[in-house]
């Protein structure tokens, strides 16, 4: 709908969760290495040792292009989450290469395939702000994450630009 801005994370998590075109396949279900891929952060997660994609938002901004004329733009936040079942050596060093790997192809699938940042339609356009990275990874300390959760973490960071409306 356009001007609704309420429905950015589930239409991100449904690119992200899609399978069966040139683009890696993220979730287990569907050959790729994430048990997990959802809009919105689940709250207490403790226990469940599931690697997740959790499509989050930062900030919606609205660009004012012309006169009458709007174009929301999210900075997208997905938090990602990986178990290390045991924090020694070598199997906590061999989970942060899985960890780098998993998000290797995520990252495939937030540029989209040649020709088209849209994300299927979902979006104007994605991971295309020109003035900064259009894609940003942070990665929390591991030997604080492992010790305390027994995981690795990072936040994955972009603009997705909506559709323009009339206001």
């Amino acid at each position: 709908m356009a001007g609704d801005t309420s429905d950015a994370c589930k239409r991100e998590a449904a690119w992200l969760a899609t399978s069966g075109d040139p683009l890696p396949a993220l979730q287990v279900i569907d050959g790729g290495p994430w048990d997990v891929v959802q809009a919105y952060w689940p709250g207490n997660r403790l226990g469940t040792q599931q690697a997740g994609i959790y499509v989050t938002r930062r900030t919606i901004a609205d660009q004012h292009p012309v006169s009458m004329r709007y174009r929301p733009q999210y900075l997208i936040v997905l938090k990602l989450v990986w178990p290390v079942k045991q924090a020694v050596s070598p199997l906590a060093e061999t989970e942060q290469q899985n960890f780098d790997s998993a998000i290797e192809l995520l990252l495939r699938r937030i540029r989209g395939p040649l020709g088209d940042k849209t994300h299927g339609g979902r979006f104007l356009s994605v991971a295309e702000v020109p003035e900064q990275a259009p894609v940003a990874v942070d990665f929390d300390d591991p030997e604080t994450t492992i010790k305390a959760a027994k995981e690795l973490r990072a936040l994955v960071s972009y603009h997705a630009d909506d559709y323009e409306f009339s206001g």
